[in-house]
């Protein structure tokens, strides 16, 4: 999500003409999947149907892209739109933020027809500006998913964020889990689901918590990762996603990369360079879940930026990473899809 950043030092890009694959010899190769976006975030991938979901927040649609056809569709929705997440029991339903409300939707999503959508709660109301940010589903189809204050002109009101955990059960008043929090981003859970992974990106820092997946609580805090304590790094950490080897791979807002940590003996194992400054999230896909898609902004960049980063605010695939992802759980936290008709 957009922000205002923190000082950087600018780092050298791959410009990438759209459509063009950019690659270093046997090593990671980037490639420009869409035209630029204002704010691409919160990648998805169904592995149901192959097909992955991404947002434009500002915009408020929700799009599905096919790597196989690479058909683009999308649905228009009133308000900043984000997170986007499938639900367990229909590809076609979806729970999704829009402002800070949670709505489900159903959409087919090889067209561009929404065709239902109905009001599962609204959060925060003490700070009616606020919205929603980061969100997933974990192991049991609870859902994890995060706020950030008011942006202004000089940043983004601190301490006007939560974390919340919504269920079944409790959907008409959602848990806090963790508050108050700034800018609540990215968030994985271990291959073993028994550690958790959370961002809250003015702090800089990834931090880890025991899970206990059975009672969907977190606890013992401790810091996996300082981008502060990295020369080599710039930017603050963004969205993020896992391996089946739990290393975690943080998008560098402002940093034009995305980091891969091992989460173990907590050293940066990897950066890759991405032709845009602002990397927003990143997640697994594929058939066989070893392709990176990347989301970026080109919302906070000046005309001259956009100059020299016509990529910016594009959705990219990593290939050749010698990584794979862990499959996304979907959202278990409505009872009935029986949505109202839109006319």
């Amino acid at each position: 999500m957009f922000f205002k950043r923190f000082p950087f030092t600018l780092v050298t890009l791959i410009t990438l003409t759209t459509f063009i694959v950019s690659s270093i010899a046997n090593g990671p190769c980037v490639r420009q999947l869409t035209q630029p976006f204002n704010i691409s975030e919160e990648p998805t991938w169904d592995d149901r149907i192959k097909l992955l979901y991404f947002v434009d927040i500002l915009a408020g649609r929700i799009y599905s892209y096919d790597p196989v056809t690479t058909i683009l569709n999308h649905i228009q929705l009133d308000g900043y739109v984000t997170p986007i997440i499938p639900t367990v029991h229909d590809t076609h339903v979806f729970v999704a933020g829009l402002n800070r409300t949670l709505v489900a939707i159903r959409w087919y999503p090889k067209g561009s027809r929404l065709e239902a959508v109905g009001t599962l709660t609204t959060v925060a109301k003490q700070f009616p500006s606020s919205q929603f940010n980061d969100g997933k589903a974990d192991a049991k189809g609870r859902l994890w998913i995060g706020t950030m204050g008011y942006e202004n002109s000089i940043g983004v009101v601190p301490n006007q964020g939560s974390l919340y955990l919504i269920t079944k059960e409790n959907i008409e008043n959602p848990e806090v889990v963790i508050a108050p929090v700034n800018i609540s981003n990215g968030l994985a859970w271990n291959k073993a689901n028994t550690k958790f992974f959370y961002i809250d990106t003015p702090t800089r820092q990834v931090r880890v918590y025991d899970f206990d997946l059975k009672a969907g609580k977190i606890s013992n805090p401790k810091v996996v990762f300082d981008v502060s304590e990295h020369d080599e790094l710039t930017g603050n950490p963004d969205g993020m996603t896992i391996d089946e080897d739990d290393n975690i791979w943080v998008a560098l807002y402002g940093g034009g990369a995305v980091v891969k940590v091992d989460t173990k003996t907590l050293k940066v194992l990897q950066i890759i360079a991405i032709p845009a400054l602002d990397v927003t999230s990143v997640s697994w896909g594929g058939e066989k879940l070893d392709i990176l898609f990347v989301t970026s902004s080109r919302f906070a960049l000046s005309p001259e930026e956009r100059r020299q980063q016509p990529a910016a605010g594009s959705l990219f695939a990593v290939y050749n990473l010698g990584a794979r992802g862990l499959p996304a759980h979907y959202a278990d936290v409505i009872d009935d899809v029986k949505l109202p008709c839109l006319r």
